[in-house]
Order: C-alpha cells, then structure tokens, then sequence
C-alpha cells in the first residue's frame, strides 16, 4: 500500500517564495535590458544633436572667415569696419563652441552640394508649389545649407551674391519654418541668417539647415 507524500506548510512557503524570486530576477533583467537600451539610444540621440551643432557653428566660423579673407584681399572704404565687425561676430562664435563642447576654432565652408527636387518644385529650380499666405518667389542658390551670421539686432541676413534691400524667404524643409528677411549686409555664403532670424526657423539644438529653401521675394 503506496502512501502519498504531502509537502509541509513549510515547503510549500519556501517554493512559492523560489518562485516568486526568479520571476522577480527576470523581471528586473528584463528591466535592465530596457533601460540600458533606452540609455544607448538616448547618447547616440544626444551625440547626433551636438554634431549638428558643431557643425553648424563650424560653418559659421568658416563662413565669416572666408568674408574676411574676401575683405583684405580686395579691400574699399568700408573694409576696415567690415572685417572689425565680422571679427567680433567670429569671437562670439568661438565663444558658442567652447559653450557646446565643440573643438573650438574648428571651421568649415558652407555646402553648395545639389539636392534633388523637394515637392512641388520642377528640375530647373523654380518653385511650382503654392505659399500659404505669402507669394511665391524665385528660388535660388539651390543646394545651398544655411547657417548664422552670429550678428545681433533685428531679424535680417547677409548674402555675397544679393545686394542690400533685397528680401530673401528661408524655410527650413525638416520643419516647415519660414522666414522673410531683408539683406542688410554681405557675407561669404548666399544667404546667413543673424541671430534672430535663424531662430525663427531652426530645429531645437542645431546651427545648421541641411535642406533649405531660399526664395528671393517681393
């Protein structure tokens, strides 16, 4: 005659508590997986937005550079205010990169590299898409990034190819932001943005635009 054997109110507490630690220990793994996951992601996410920056400020520097080098090479009456104030605006810049991290002094030229056609937009560069609340313009310096001047006051740009007065629209295709400034000065790149009017359009924590829309207006 077989008899069955019954665990003890004891044994039965000490399983359930084994069980319930190892469903703990899993869950919390499991956790901790996630969490490093989401940790990775998040620096990988961070390191992106501070290489747009630098970037950014990069080619800002080598934008004001490149005028200035411009200016002493073939120098007039108003070079000499020109280079002092484009000076003030690459220390301030300097000033940005050491703030964010970046390699300070490091510059770059700014990016005339061809894009293909956004919506709406035909081959030879001329914008078929309506403008809500705003004519369309023409559209020029097609490929061109965009960037600050670093220059305070007032929203307005800078150019080296459009003369004082003319009114230039920016918009910024990765956020459909737009901007309509008047140029009051002249630059080394077809169209920098002063402080003001770059913060109109930009992304949050980047100092470039990648895919820009320049419209001379008006």
């Amino acid at each position: 005659m077989s008899r069955r054997r019954t665990l003890g109110t004891k044994k039965k507490i000490a399983l359930l508590v084994g069980a319930a630690t190892v469903a703990g220990g899993g869950a919390f793994v499991m956790a901790n997986a996630s969490n490093a996951a989401q940790t990775t992601q998040d620096a990988r996410t961070k390191a992106a937005q501070d290489a747009g920056v630098c970037q950014g400020l990069a080619t800002a520097l080598g934008n004001n550079q490149r005028f200035i080098e411009g200016q002493r090479a073939s120098p007039d009456a108003q070079s000499q205010a020109r280079i002092e104030n484009r000076e003030a605006v690459v220390a301030e810049i300097e000033r940005k990169q050491a703030a964010s991290g970046c390699a300070v002094g490091e510059s770059a030229q700014d990016s005339q590299t061809a894009q293909p056609p956004q919506a709406g937009q035909e081959a030879g560069g001329q914008d078929t898409g309506a403008r809500t609340g705003d004519q369309a313009g023409e559209q020029v310096c097609a490929g061109s990034t965009v960037t600050l001047s670093g220059e305070g006051g007032a929203p307005a740009a800078s150019s080296n190819q459009f003369p004082v007065g003319t009114k230039l629209r920016v918009t910024n295709l990765d956020n459909d932001k737009s901007t309509t400034v008047e140029v009051n000065s002249v630059s080394g790149s077809c169209a920098l943005l002063n402080n003001a009017a770059f913060e109109q359009v930009r992304e949050e924590g980047k100092f470039l635009i990648r895919r820009a829309l320049i419209e001379k207006v008006g």
